[in-house]
C-alpha cells in the first residue's frame, strides 16, 4: 500500500508502520536495523533479490506468499526474500 511517504525518512516510515500495524516491504538494509530494535512492533519483508524486473518480483512474491503469511502469523518480524 502506497501511503505517500516518498520524501519521508526511514524512521518516519518505520514509526508509521509500527503505529498503524503495517508491514514495510523494502530492499533498504536500514529497515532491517530499525526492525531489530526493541521494543518495536513493526514488521519487515526484506527483499534481497537485487535488480530485477517487476514481473519477476511479483511472481516471486506470489510463489512465496503462503510462507510469508505463515511467518507473519507466527510472529516473525523480519522475513527475508531471496
Amino acid at each position: 500500500m502506497e501511503v505517500g511517504f516518498g520524501a519521508a525518512s526511514d524512521v518516519d516510515i518505520w514509526r508509521y508502520a509500527c503505529e498503524s500495524g503495517r508491514i514495510v516491504i523494502s530492499k533498504d538494509e536500514d529497515f532491517l536495523h530499525l526492525a531489530n530494535r526493541q521494543p518495536q512492533t513493526g514488521g519487515l519483508i526484506w527483499v534481497r533479490l537485487g535488480n530485477c524486473r517487476t514481473p519477476y518480483l511479483l511472481a516471486r512474491f506470489e510463489r512465496l506468499w503462503p510462507r510469508i503469511q505463515a511467518s507473519l502469523k507466527a510472529g516473525d518480524r523480519v522475513i527475508e526474500i531471496r
